[in-house]
């Protein structure tokens, strides 16, 4: 499981440093990697990107849109607001954000919840489209329906 237990008393952690810390127990994977694991059917993409971005940028086809704050209620295999997709804690979860950090946070949200296999895309989006792999643009998808109470 990754260490996200707080610093020593008296010592703050700065977001470099928990980073570090948390990226240390990932498998992180490249775009394309990512890419060969979605078409052999060993992996789910997530795109947490705001829709303000997915609007600019487009969508990684075949990604399950979900966005951050409602990121652990859509995953969670056990959870009554859980998306058709979460289908175990088998389940390898490919987080993708901007540009790869905030999914690193997410993964290790992920993995608390027990989805063992959680990750996140090096360099998120960016990356992928960097690579040539394939993008919609101007069809920006809107997340999940909005959960009530979860913000």
């Amino acid at each position: 499981m990754t260490d996200v237990r707080p610093a020593p008393a008296g010592r703050p952690v700065g977001i470099d440093e928990l980073l570090e810390r948390v990226r240390a127990d990932l498998d992180r994977v490249e775009a394309r990697a990512a890419h060969d694991a979605v078409r052999a059917g060993d992996a789910l993409l997530v795109d947490i990107r705001y829709a303000a971005l997915r609007e600019r940028d487009g969508l990684i086809p075949g990604a399950l849109v979900v966005e951050r704050n409602e990121l652990e209620w859509r995953l969670d295999p056990q959870g009554s607001h859980r998306a058709p997709e979460a289908t175990g804690h088998d389940l390898r979860v490919v987080v993708v954000c901007n540009e790869g950090y905030a999914s690193s946070l997410a993964a290790v949200s992920l993995r608390q919840l027990g989805l063992h296999r959680a990750t996140d895309l090096v360099g998120g989006f960016q990356a992928w489209r960097s690579a040539g792999l394939p993008v919609d643009v101007g069809t920006a998808a809107p997340a999940g329906a909005a959960l009530p109470g979860r913000g």
